[in-house]
């Protein structure tokens, strides 16, 4: 409890010479106040229960047009014990641990190991629910960049941005700021709470860090009451975020190859400018230089400024899988979607050879009734045989018999 108190010192949060009391002569309706972060928890589980209904009843049919099909995957065979050992402790049994369900099963080592194969099969993702959220996320990003651009465009500071430090930190705070913010951090908090139910990607942990630098900058950021340059950064963030939705939505359909790559071109070239060009020049350069102008540097100045890093970071990661994307689209050499909505690269080889070992053992099972079915046509093939040659052997002896007559 004593160190509550140094948390909120003056220090932390507010340029020299600003105190709490100067903070004090924006009303509480024209400032922003830390208790009012506790709204993203209702709008996150709102954004929880809205996503439930629409990945329910908006998506399928969506899904349908765009042409969104099932694979069909193979059944493991019902095995209770198998199936118990599957759930309650591991889905890859060791070596070990695979002669005892052999014993207790009575099956081979290749039974037990298709069973598992076929078992981890089954819990893969299919194509409709990985459109379902590529969906959820291309609507709400759709509705965040438009709803940003109408509250923010008509601002002096969307403009010159040497605007999002004038009078800082006594700037007034307008409700439809209060409301970008709080719908875009309970966003984000969503999708921390579906991140266990949800697809896990190549990118898992590169999200989760993601996503939780954009919590801690939009919560800081609204304390510190940084929310001109926040809203740029949101606005400019989701703005390539639409774009590559829609291409994933298009990827899971059939027969939508071309606008697939058309889109993903497009936010491949806005993705370089916001995020490579924009963000670093514009955003970072206003955070960095331009606010030096107006204040002396503080606590939140590095701490905002190094939650941006990290944003950057992440952007130069993103960017260096795109471009090998792009590289194997320019070679022909691009086989399977490496964006961020596939599974990891160990799982789909791992799919990859399982579909193979399927195909194998199923060969082998067709091969046994092919071979059944040989055998019974060489049977009657070499009965038929002998019969002729019986026939032809009768045939000459009586034109023997003849020439001698």
């Amino acid at each position: 409890m004593e160190l509550l108190p140094d948390v909120w010192k003056q220090e932390y949060w507010l340029p020299p010479g600003i105190t709490w009391e100067d903070m004090e002569r924006l009303s509480d309706r024209d400032r922003p106040l830390p208790q009012d972060l506790l709204m993203a928890l209702p709008l996150a589980l709102g954004f929880v229960g809205l996503r439930y209904v629409f990945e329910r009843f908006c998506a399928p049919p969506m899904a349908r047009c765009l042409g969104v099909r099932k694979r069909l995957k193979m059944v493991a065979a019902s095995s209770p014990k198998l199936e118990s050992f599957y759930t309650k402790q591991s889905r890859r049994p060791s070596q070990s641990e695979m002669l005892d369900l052999m014993s207790q099963c009575g099956k081979t080592q290749r039974q037990i190991e298709t069973w598992f194969r076929l078992r981890r099969n089954q819990d893969r993702p299919c194509r409709t629910k990985k459109f379902s959220e590529a969906a959820w996320r291309f609507f709400f990003y759709l509705t965040a960049f438009l709803g940003g651009l109408a509250c923010v465009t008509d601002r002096s500071w969307f403009w010159d941005h040497k605007e999002c430090w004038r009078h800082y930190p006594l700037q007034p705070l307008e409700r439809v700021h209060y409301w970008y913010y709080m719908l875009e951090l309970g966003f984000y908090l969503s999708l921390l709470l579906r991140i266990s139910v949800d697809i896990k990607r190549k990118d898992f942990k590169e999200q989760v860090i993601h996503h939780l630098a954009t919590m801690f900058l939009l919560s800081f950021s609204y304390c510190a009451n940084y929310i001109r340059v926040g809203t740029l950064v949101m606005l400019l963030h989701d703005s390539s975020d639409i774009l590559l939705e829609s291409a994933k939505m298009f990827n899971y359909g059939s027969g939508w190859r071309k606008t697939c790559d058309t889109l993903f071109v497009v936010f491949a070239v806005v993705f370089f400018m916001t995020r490579l060009v924009v963000f670093p020049s514009r955003i970072i350069h206003t955070t960095l230089v331009l606010s030096m102008e107006i204040f002396q540097p503080f606590f939140g100045y590095y701490f905002f400024n190094i939650l941006l890093m990290v944003l950057q970071v992440l952007h130069i990661f993103w960017a260096g899988l795109i471009l090998r994307m792009i590289y194997k689209f320019l070679n022909g050499k691009m086989h399977k979607d490496e964006r961020s909505d596939e599974e990891s690269e160990v799982e789909g080889e791992e799919e990859k050879n399982a579909q193979v070992e399927d195909e194998a053992e199923t060969g082998d099972y067709c091969w046994e009734r092919r071979k059944d079915t040989l055998n019974s046509k060489l049977s009657m093939l070499n009965n038929s045989f002998v019969l002729n040659k019986l026939t032809n052997h009768r045939t000459s002896a009586i034109n023997r018999m003849r020439k001698a007559q």
